[in-house]
């Protein structure tokens, strides 16, 4: 079983290098055609298609990468604390055009040790993943903590879509509660998972609880970088 699991792995990374020329070449194509026949929206189905399917790819072949290989990421101490209100702030006008709120509560200083584009991918992704999938008017509550060596960030959402009875399947590759949603937000169920492959590459962990049928939480819990005091102190 682990084997098979292991070429299925493999196969994906091999197949989306494959896909990712052809893709390219046709996107390339219709952008010729489009300004050689001008507006048409066949044209411009097959451009969002191929977008579609291009990051789709891109998807695969980082959450395949992450997985097969555990790559040894580039990991310098970075304030994460700027980084989580950088990237949360850039959510505010997608929530307000969706007369959805955002509430933040930010820990100020508190310092991380990884790769910094990785987890700003990891905010974004739980960000995103709230966004699409609470309430019409509904919130999203982000907050970021540090208690002694662990460093907390937690998203919660209002949401009336289904969940699954084994809230760890939110975390499985292509799980999709809503399909008709799914079809709608253009999601294909591979956010959390490479969230959580992100998440698991920093040593950290990652998990979803809900508070009754209509709140969702997602906690994840990464080790601290040194405080302010403790660099002081290694400089002293």
């Amino acid at each position: 079983m682990l084997e098979s699991y292991e070429k299925q792995k493999r196969f994906i990374t091999d197949a989306g290098h494959e896909i990712k020329t052809p893709v390219t070449i046709i996107d390339a194509d219709a952008e010729v055609l489009a300004m050689d026949l001008g507006e048409n929206e066949w044209l411009r189905d097959i451009q969002v298609q191929t977008k579609r399917l291009a990051a789709l790819t891109k998807d695969l072949v980082f959450l395949s990468r992450m997985e097969e290989d555990r790559p040894q990421l580039e990991k310098i101490a970075f304030p994460f604390s700027d980084l989580v209100s950088e990237t949360a702030q850039s959510f505010q006008g997608l929530a307000k055009a969706q007369n959805k709120t955002v509430q933040l509560s930010i820990q100020p200083m508190i310092t991380l040790v990884g790769e910094e584009k990785s987890l700003r991918q990891l905010v974004s992704i739980l960000l995103d993943n709230a966004l699409k999938y609470s309430k019409e008017g509904g919130w999203i509550r982000l907050s970021l903590e540090r208690q002694r060596k662990t460093v907390f960030l937690t998203v919660e959402n209002s949401t009336d879509a289904p969940l699954p009875q084994r809230l760890e399947d939110l975390f499985e590759r292509f799980y999709r509660g809503d399909s008709s949603r799914n079809s709608q937000t253009g999601g294909y169920g591979l956010g959390l998972s490479i969230a959580k492959a992100i998440v698991e590459t920093h040593g950290g962990r990652i998990g979803a609880s809900r508070e009754g049928a209509d709140h969702l939480r997602i906690q994840v819990q990464l080790p601290a970088g040194p405080s302010e005091r403790e660099e002081r102190q290694q400089e002293e």
